[in-house]
């Protein structure tokens, strides 16, 4: 067997001095402060979401405020008009977290002062990331002003009307971190003021999301609150009715599995469901990219559920790099036996789901917006895929029903996870799950297996399943199983999970087909006392390739370092052959140092020799919502931006060149 190397690939399209950022609307260098993480946000949601022309927007732009100067942090502009106060729409003012909305100087006030100077602005946006506040200015029929909250501004060429209450076409798909925000003010509103655990207030949070996203399916929007309804304690009862309504036919009756008997109700007070609604309303979640929603929706997971039994999520650049090397296919069994929050199946899913909305759309006259018939071939192929070919197990029930939720967020296959003990006999699993799971029969597993010092497994039952869990000695340089006077295999004690998740891989997998990509302990791959699971390993899989991640990939949570492996399965004949040496063939290895965070969870982008930061520009095509039809379409967007200082999508190039190398 033979190894490769194969370095990274970075390539820089411009620079961005240190301690700066690229302003979104201008392109001029900033400061990179709290505060401006906050406005960088905000500037792309008015151009994405509100459809502003960027043209139509100025940063830090100065009015007159009495005999005083001060600056705006946006201001857009009369379609058009030249950029003077005189012109100016919309106000924005953002703030660095924590921040308080009733701050003297600062707060919300300092917003209304601001509209009150610009005689001919009708809105203002203030907001620090986790509150937001949207004011609309009304004449008070006697030279002056009143200052109104309410749900939303206008988007571009919509009428306050229609923000308060969007129709399909008025929808936005969100952007950047726009929605964890969204996400983050709710669940943060229903804890202090519903006096929940954070546990408690997430499992009301989703309910509403569910309703949004059912909603969203349905023909007619009734997922929304009213300004009245917004304002009054009174009025927002007939708020959380329609909500529960929704709930109730259109949640329940389709998520039975999901949610208990005793989830019947929207334990939130009207005022509370009516305060998540208006953060909600005005979102896509069925159109917004996977990553924000995937992001917005594990922070808050992780912040309420993740547990004490090494279960640590894998970061979404890590998936999409092992999705990428391990490329499952639409007619391929996909399973995730830790599943988790579903954040790994999920990558490998809609990896799969890209095959097929490529292949179709290529089919149609028009491949940005297909006919009835064309959308109702491709959404039959997802379904199908859906239904029959994705798969996953965890033994944290509470994991498993937030998975479930999760996938139903990205375009569904909720009905294939199960709570499980995926190390248990199959027998043991659900009718369900055992006869959909079954051990040979699984085309490609994606895994995360938890793993830790404080947690074993000690039951003789489960351990007599693999032959990692017996004893192994060192016999004339080579590992063989210690047999006990009857000549059956001696038992260990007991054994850490991430050992026995690695050969129960291999045992769901097809032999000779089956693929897998496993985060595994580097413990694992270099401990000398551990060689006999590297024998093991050796006589039973191909390994493709080897990926050693950098420390940092699971900080500032965990600091195992790891691994990521892909292998294949051998076939009983090629089992034969590994055993006598007589197998042999190339390895790709990498080694990724700069996985995008440090230690402590913070960004980090790449820089040149001189230390300035590397920006990229690139064409993503995204999900809209045509505003004539209401219907999603694909447009390209071209983005520019820091690049991350991550080189895992490099090595994803790379070993696909070099898988295409080989014979």
């Amino acid at each position: 067997m033979t190894t490769q190397l194969v370095p990274p690939v970075t390539i820089a399209t411009g620079t961005i001095p240190e301690g700066k950022v690229a302003d979104f609307l201008t392109g001029r260098h900033v400061r990179d402060t709290p505060e401006e993480y906050v406005r960088q946000n905000l500037e792309k949601a008015l151009v994405r979401q509100y459809k502003y022309e960027a043209s139509d927007c100025s940063p830090e732009f100065p009015i007159k405020v009495g005999s005083s100067r001060k600056r705006v942090d946006v201001v857009v502009f009369a379609a058009g008009a030249d950029h003077k106060q005189e012109n100016a729409y919309i106000l924005v003012e953002t703030k660095r977290a924590g921040t308080s909305p009733s701050n003297r100087t600062e707060g919300v006030g300092q917003l209304r002062s601001y509209l009150a100077a610009c005689l001919n602005a009708q809105y203002g946006i203030w907001t620090n990331g986790d509150e937001q506040y949207c004011i609309a200015k009304r004449p008070d029929g006697r030279g002056g002003f009143t200052f109104e909250e309410i749900i939303d501004v206008p988007a571009n060429g919509q009428t306050e009307a229609e923000a308060q209450r969007p129709q399909r076409k008025d929808l936005k798909p969100a952007t950047a971190d726009n929605l964890l925000f969204a996400f983050r003010r709710c669940h943060n509103y229903i804890a202090g003021t519903e006096g929940k655990q954070k546990a408690e207030a997430f499992w009301e949070l989703l309910k509403i999301i569910f309703a949004k996203i059912e909603d969203e399916r349905s023909r007619q929007l009734d997922f929304y609150v009213t300004p009245t309804e917004r304002t009054s304690t009174t009025n927002a009862a007939s708020a959380k009715a329609r909500i529960q309504k929704i709930f109730e036919t259109k949640v329940l009756n389709k998520y039975r599995a999901i949610f208990a008997a005793s989830d019947t109700v929207i334990d939130l007070k009207p005022p509370v469901v009516a305060f998540v609604v208006s953060q909600l309303q005005g979102y896509s979640l069925l159109a917004s990219p996977v990553d924000v929603k995937g992001v917005a929706y594990e922070e808050i997971v992780g912040s309420n559920l993740r547990g004490d039994r090494g279960e640590f999520f894998t970061p979404r650049n890590a998936c999409r790099m092992a999705v990428t090397m391990l490329n499952p296919q639409p007619d391929e069994r996909l399973l995730d036996p830790s599943c988790g929050t579903g954040g790994f199946l999920i990558t490998a899913m809609n990896h799969a789901l890209g095959h097929i909305e490529r292949e179709e759309r290529a089919q149609w006259h028009d491949p940005s917006r297909g006919t009835d018939e064309e959308r109702d071939e491709l959404f039959r192929r997802r379904n199908e895929y859906f239904t029959q070919k994705v798969h996953g197990l965890d033994l944290n029930p509470g994991l498993v029903r937030a998975a479930k939720m999760n996938m139903v967020m990205n375009n569904d296959g909720s009905g294939g996870l199960w709570q499980a003990n995926s190390l248990a006999n199959p027998r043991s699993w659900s009718p369900e799950a055992s006869s959909r799971i079954a051990l040979g029969t699984i085309d490609c597993i994606v895994a995360n297996p938890p793993f830790g010092a404080n947690i074993v497994i000690d039951d003789h039952e489960l351990l007599e399943q693999y032959d990692l869990a017996t004893m192994w000695d060192r016999v004339d340089g080579r590992w063989t199983q210690r047999l006990s006077a009857d000549g059956t295999p001696t038992l260990q004690k007991n054994q850490p999970p991430e050992i026995l998740f690695i050969e129960r891989c291999i045992q769901l997998l097809k032999p000779g087909t089956g693929r897998f990509a496993i985060v595994i302990p580097n413990g694992i791959l270099n401990n000398p006392a551990l060689g006999y699971v590297r024998t093991w390993l050796m006589e039973n899989v191909q390994l493709l390739g080897v990926v050693d991640m950098a420390r940092e990939l699971f900080q500032p949570k965990n600091d195992t370092q790891t691994s990521m492996v892909l292998g294949r399965r051998l076939s009983a004949d090629e089992r034969a052959a590994a055993a006598d040496g007589k197998l042999d063939y190339p390895v790709f290895m990498a080694v990724a140092e700069r996985i995008g965070h440090d230690k402590r969870g913070n960004i980090l982008y790449r820089r040149t020799e001189t230390g300035e930061d590397v920006t990229i520009t690139r064409v993503e095509t995204v999900a809209a919502i045509d505003p004539k039809t209401g219907e999603e379409i694909l447009q390209n967007v071209e983005v520019s931006e820091r690049q991350i200082d991550d080189e895992l999508a490099d090595v994803a190039t790379a070993y696909l060149r070099w898988l295409g190398e080989q014979k």
